[in-house]
């Protein structure tokens, strides 16, 4: 086990959890040196102060508002490299097949210090972040997937709810999602978003995805449609040249929708 402290995050929504586990972090900390570098009391707030840390391990309690540890865990899947996962929670039934897909460990409330002991040499053995996080196995455990988009600009993290966005276009390098508020600059590809957000989103051409319920009607575009300016911009409309556009509720613009694409979106438009 390497001999430098554990780089670690501790996220439960009651203080005193945390302080119980600091307490025992110092109780073992000859046979496991730990630095704890932050703390947090929902997920939210653990991104927030995760963003520009390099953790071994997090451990997080399950059940939390505004984001639960299941959610954080999936947004944490996708750092590089991702930390371990060690879920502190009184209930055992998610914790149990939790750990069963993805996480290294999981404790049981109130935390013993010879279990977590255990635990963070486990970490220690798998190189800490090496052993990561399965984001397939997280996904078995939150299907749906994740309640937020994570935008990160100018250092500042912000989670944009998936119900609010009205569709995804991507851009050469870059994924935006629109809301009826504005544009959001994602670090997600297009296809990772489609993958995981099939059920909510079809695709209308290849630099877009758009929320079913978003769409309210469509029209016919003119000889311009797919232009730059317009979702899905000139690249589109060299690929197929779409003829239809479509009306989202709540803001007046109109994506182009693609020959390829018009046969499955005007069936959804007639169901």
């Amino acid at each position: 086990m390497s001999a430098l402290p554990l780089r670690l995050m501790l996220v439960d929504d009651e203080a005193p959890a945390r302080a119980r586990l600091r307490q025992l972090l110092e109780d073992v900390a000859d046979a496991v040196p730990t630095q704890v570098l932050a703390e947090a009391a929902d997920g939210v707030e653990a991104l927030e102060r995760a963003e520009h840390l390099l953790l071994d391990a997090v451990l997080v309690d399950i059940r939390m508002p505004r984001m639960d540890g299941l959610q954080l865990a999936l947004h944490l899947a996708r750092r590089a490299p991702a930390p371990a996962l060690i879920f502190v929670t009184a209930y055992d039934r998610y914790a149990v097949k939790a750990f069963e897909l993805c996480a290294l460990d999981y404790l049981l409330k109130p935390v013993r210090a010879q279990r977590l002991q255990e635990a963070l040499i486990r970490v220690g053995r798998q190189g800490g972040a090496a052993r990561g996080l399965d984001a397939a196995a997280l996904q078995t455990l939150a299907p749906e997937g994740r309640r937020h988009l994570r935008s990160s600009e100018r250092g500042r993290v912000r989670l944009i709810p998936v119900e609010d966005v009205l569709y995804l276009k991507a851009d050469q390098r870059y994924v935006t999602a629109r809301t009826a508020s504005g544009e959001y600059l994602l670090e997600d590809s297009l296809a990772q978003l489609e993958a995981e957000f099939g059920a909510r989103f079809i695709r209308a051409h290849r630099n877009c995805l758009v929320a079913r319920a978003a769409i309210a009607g469509y029209e016919r575009g003119g000889e311009g449609e797919g232009s730059e300016g317009e979702a899905g911009g000139a690249e589109a409309a060299n690929e197929a040249e779409p003829r239809w556009q479509l009306i989202l509720r709540g803001i007046p613009d109109r994506v182009a929708a693609s020959r390829r694409q018009w046969p499955q979106l005007r069936a959804l438009l007639k169901g």
